[in-house]
């Protein structure tokens, strides 16, 4: 059995976690059809290619008039009306020369039309129509600019939001492969745990980590499955593992992994399986650990709330993410103005509960005073995380990556 080596103080970095983690994500999971109006957040499977030109034929991008640009003199003119063509119809006769016919947004253009004329901007006259200068392709949609027939239009690996599913609807797709949800067993570790509504006894606390973590893994399209507090014994921890690792695909936990002598969690799984890695250059979250358990991964995240949370969102995403089929796994951060010092240099990355104010006219970006590992009350504050690397300071004004919590919920 191997044995982790991140042991005493070196801590791995952050980006060296994540990337080991991505490595070792699982295969694939099965792949399922549903109907369009289920898939959304799911993950496509399959690429869509472009069955047909899209638009499928030239159309009107105004409701108003269509003409033959060279029809009209250079400074506007009145010509006559030849019909009428609504959304929907389909005109086989083609535009007589020196006439116009009235259109509607959508509509395919009559053959031998070029430019469309918003109606605002003419004027009937008896049976014809009062038309301004025009340029030649105004106002239309030609046949395949936006697609052609045969382009790639969405990759396997996708996460499916509302454009995706309009834009597999435009194609008459009706079901479409996406990849199973992955499940997840949950687990919270600790004696003193207890849930909302039970009496507290002295030196209990109420378990925020499972609503907290329940509702980060549901965020990112997961099955999740909630187990019962699992209490600080080594026997118990071996049980409760073999148990989840027989019955879903990846065991996430909160609490028992630190330096404690009752952190049963870490041991159980040296017994049962590996540990890879242990203690993160992050704070907070420096004790996380990964490993593996019957053959499904394990990510062992703190028992301090926010610590919890912070690292479900920084190094487990990721790679849930990509054990759930997605392709594009990181956070996008945004590089902005910081509205805070940060003077003490720290040998682990920060992540600083953090929001946006505006300060004349400019976005920054403000510090909660309250950064405590168990502090949720600032996560709750916050509307994302401001990241300080290692062994740097930052002064007011400075740049500062900013990770939204919209980018890292989704």
């Amino acid at each position: 059995m191997n044995r982790c080596t991140c042991t005493g103080d070196n801590l791995r970095p952050v980006d060296e976690a994540i990337e080991q983690l991505l490595k070792r994500a699982p295969s694939l999971p099965a792949v399922e059809q549903v109907a369009l109006p289920d898939a959304l957040g799911r993950v496509l499977a399959e690429p869509l290619v472009a069955a047909f030109d899209v638009p499928a034929w030239d159309n009107s991008a105004m409701d108003g008039f269509a003409l033959r640009a060279a029809d009209l003199p250079a400074a506007g003119g009145t010509l006559p009306l030849a019909g009428r063509i609504a959304a929907g119809d389909w005109v086989d006769d083609p535009l007589p020369t020196g006439h116009a016919v009235r259109i509607f947004t959508g509509a395919r253009l009559p053959s031998g039309a070029d430019t469309v004329v918003p109606q605002e901007l003419c004027q009937p006259c008896g049976e014809g129509v009062r038309l301004p200068p025009v340029r030649s392709g105004d106002h239309v949609r030609r046949q395949g600019e936006e697609l052609k027939a045969g382009t790639g239009v969405l990759e396997a690996g996708r996460r499916l939001r509302p454009q995706e599913l309009g834009l597999l609807a435009s194609f008459g797709v009706a079901r479409v492969g996406v990849y199973r949800r992955l499940r997840v067993g949950l687990l919270s570790s600790g004696n003193e745990l207890r849930e909302p509504g039970e009496s507290l006894a002295p030196g209990q606390i109420y378990n925020a980590n499972r609503y907290c973590l329940l509702g980060v893994l549901r965020s990112l399209g997961l099955e999740v499955h909630d187990y019962p507090i699992l209490i600080d014994e080594l026997a118990a921890s071996r049980d409760a593992l073999t148990l989840a690792a027989s019955e879903w695909d990846v065991l996430i936990t909160s609490g028992g992994v630190s330096v404690g002598e009752e952190d049963y969690l870490k041991q159980a799984i040296r017994e049962l399986g590996e540990l890879h890695l242990w203690r993160l250059a992050i704070q907070p979250g420096k004790p996380l650990a990964f490993g593996e358990v019957g053959g499904k991964p394990w990510i062992g995240l703190p028992g301090n709330p926010a610590a919890a949370l912070i690292t479900a969102l920084v190094v487990a995403r990721p790679f849930l993410l990509r054990a759930q089929g997605r392709t594009e796994v990181l956070a996008k951060p945004l590089r902005l103005r910081a509205g805070f010092a940060w003077r003490k240099r720290n040998s682990r990355r920060q992540y600083l509960r953090a929001r946006l104010e505006q300060v004349d006219g400019e976005m920054h970006v403000s510090l909660h005073p309250g950064q405590g590992s168990a502090m949720l009350a600032s996560a709750s504050w916050a509307e994302g995380l401001a990241v300080v690397e290692r062994n740097h300071t930052l002064e007011i004004g400075g740049w500062v990556e900013y990770l939204p919590f919209s980018e890292l919920l989704v």
